[in-house]
């Protein structure tokens, strides 16, 4: 594609030679000849003035550099548009392949395409447009809008409600039995744990992606509720109960204990954990690690465990590193300030 075409595609400010052919995108380190890449980070500056990339999408006020520059408010964003472009997804012809098991009371909307060995069990409803890719597995009663796409292994579980747009990558298990168990007052031969049922559905709105090996359990009564626009990164587990309202991100490792509240636009990055019955405000963020043993006010920004102000939290991490010095310094000044032997003495000798 030339190098016009895709700035006029991308509403991009073209500085440089437009008729620059780009064949593909690549990191600004990795870039060559053909290639596009970003820069969304300041650090990265001094790369960007020796890249051998054939052109660099950057900001408006961005420095001149060699190469050919694609100059946009947003460069990140416009990355991913541009991979949109350049890269050709994998397309899915309409058909059922001969191994799929449907049951014959599910509705299969128009231009599905089933894979190997999936199975469909009674009572689906199943959108238009649908990509069942080979092994998924959607449980009796569920209920799956328009454009669902399914990669393998995938599992729907019985009676989940999922909207319009939804993805699920490889693994995925949506309403899987929430980690429910009443103790018991006297305890068997066997397990003194009770299993309690999980009776309440998964529900998934419009535009929610869930990454690889994730998981969102059923409730035990009422449903476990994912907003619109929410995207879920690999190896998260979302508790029975909860509810995560619109456009949140839950980074990779998050762990969402049941009957935990989330407001709209949260990010949680990596290793996030948060423990039950929990509310966090709407647009608040918590920084990778946190613990969250209790509520979080909507905008707040909160780091450690237990975790509290980011600002109060990397002046204590600062301080907390200087700490062997602190008290080596106290020591000092302490032993300075006690009156040595002789002087000790020479006090005796005159009282």
């Amino acid at each position: 594609m030339k190098l016009s075409i895709l700035a006029e595609q991308l509403g991009a400010m073209l500085q440089g030679n437009p008729d620059v052919e780009i064949t593909s995108a690549a990191g600004l380190e990795d870039a060559g000849p053909g290639q596009l890449t970003f820069v969304a980070n300041p650090k990265y500056v001094p790369l960007a003035r020796t890249t051998q990339a054939s052109a660099v999408l950057v900001d408006p006020a961005f420095e001149a550099i060699p190469a050919a520059t694609l100059r946009i408010p947003n460069p990140y964003l416009a990355f991913a548009r541009a991979l949109e472009l350049l890269y050709s997804m994998p397309t899915y012809p309409a058909g059922v392949h001969p191994t799929a098991v449907i049951s014959a009371s599910a509705q299969i909307g128009p231009d599905a395409h089933i894979g190997a060995y999936a199975v469909i069990g009674d009572g689906v409803v199943l959108g238009p447009k649908a990509v069942i890719l080979p092994h998924v597995v959607i449980y009796p009663g569920a209920h799956i809008g328009s454009n669902f796409f399914a990669h393998a292994h995938a599992v729907v579980r019985e009676n989940c409600r999922l909207g319009d747009q939804v993805t699920l990558q490889n693994g995925v298990i949506i309403g899987a039995d929430g980690f429910g168990f009443a103790r018991l007052a006297e305890v068997p031969s066997g397990s003194a744990w009770h299993k309690i049922p999980q009776t309440g559905p998964t529900v998934l709105e419009d535009n929610v992606e869930v990454q690889a090996n994730s998981t969102v359990d059923r409730a035990s009564i009422g449903q476990t509720r994912i907003g619109r626009g929410v995207k879920i990164d690999n190896l998260v587990q979302v508790g029975h109960g909860s509810s995560v309202d619109a456009d949140t991100l839950l980074c990779a490792q998050v762990g969402l204990a049941g009957s935990t509240h989330i407001g709209k636009n949260v990010i949680l990055a990596g290793q996030v954990g948060v423990a039950g019955h929990c509310t966090i405000g709407d647009g608040a963020v918590a920084t990778a690690q946190s613990g969250i043993p209790g509520d979080v006010p909507a905008g707040a920004t909160v780091s450690g465990y237990p975790a509290f102000d980011n600002r109060k939290w990397l002046r204590s991490a600062a301080l907390f590193q200087r700490l062997p010095d602190l008290i080596r310094e106290l020591k000092s000044r302490n032993a300075a300030s006690q009156p040595n032997a002789a002087e000790k003495t020479a006090v005796s000798d005159q009282s």
